[in-house]
């Protein structure tokens, strides 16, 4: 929602997803109420033909030249639990990973020919690390990663630029969900600057706040035993949804 509020200013036209209609329409208006143009559709990325059919569609009509790609979905192991739900498991799979990495080959496809832009992903520092507590969450957010700096490199000489956006804690519904620490967390309204700040510079990679990149060096140097035994120690829960 920050970043689309951000975005929308007089001349530029805005296309939004997402899977709330009425959230959906508070934000259209709040953009079409700074001078863009705005066209909604309301979508759930688990289907993942009917997101490409319906990318497709609108890249026909409005052809744009920035992609950002950031739904998620997040699950926290239950403590009394022996495994993650296996449904659970598939939809996290399919909004985090497969769903976004299809849309974002689709857009470069079209992109390509039609004089390039730009693509980006929102991936997660979880990503970086094999959560015990959430195998399903960070794996799925590790695959963004590797595709991200992949196609890259697969399409960078080709027109197509592609930014990793990699977000720490930030202030929002999904994260308030979480019962524990967050650490260094960082406002949506903050988050969205840094993220449009990266894209505009057109930065492969983006990790933010600084600290989590102090640590993705620190925690290089680690014994794997010890790696380990501190993510085994990791103690989180999550409250329900509303």
């Amino acid at each position: 929602m920050e970043l689309a509020k951000r975005y929308a200013r007089p001349g530029r036209t805005l296309i939004l997803w997402g899977r709330n209609p009425e959230r959906l329409t508070e934000i259209a208006t709040t953009c079409c109420a700074r001078g863009s143009a705005v066209f909604t559709r309301q979508i759930d990325l688990f289907d993942g033909e009917a997101a490409l059919a319906a990318f497709e569609a609108d890249y026909a009509d409005h052809k744009p030249d920035l992609v950002i790609l950031g739904a998620g979905l997040s699950d926290i192991q239950p403590l009394d639990s022996m495994t993650e739900d296996p449904q659970k498991v598939l939809q996290l799979a399919q909004v985090n990973y497969a769903t976004p990495v299809a849309l974002a080959t689709a857009a470069a496809q079209n992109m390509i020919p039609n004089g390039g832009g730009h693509i980006a992903l929102i991936g997660s520092v979880a990503g970086f690390y094999e959560l015990p507590c959430s195998p399903a969450y960070s794996s799925s957010k590790c695959g963004l990663d590797f595709f991200a700096r992949a196609a890259g490199l697969a399409w960078e000489d080709k027109g197509v630029g592609l930014t990793l956006i990699v977000p720490g804690f930030i202030d929002t519904p999904m994260s308030r969900r979480l019962e524990g620490p967050r650490p260094f967390l960082v406002s949506a309204k903050s988050a969205a600057r840094r993220i449009i700040r990266a894209i505009t510079k057109k930065r492969k990679v983006y990790i933010f706040p600084w600290p989590f990149r102090v640590l993705r060096v620190l925690e290089r140097l680690l014994p794997q035993c010890l790696r380990e035994r501190i993510l085994r120690s990791l103690i989180v829960g999550q409250k329900e949804r509303q």
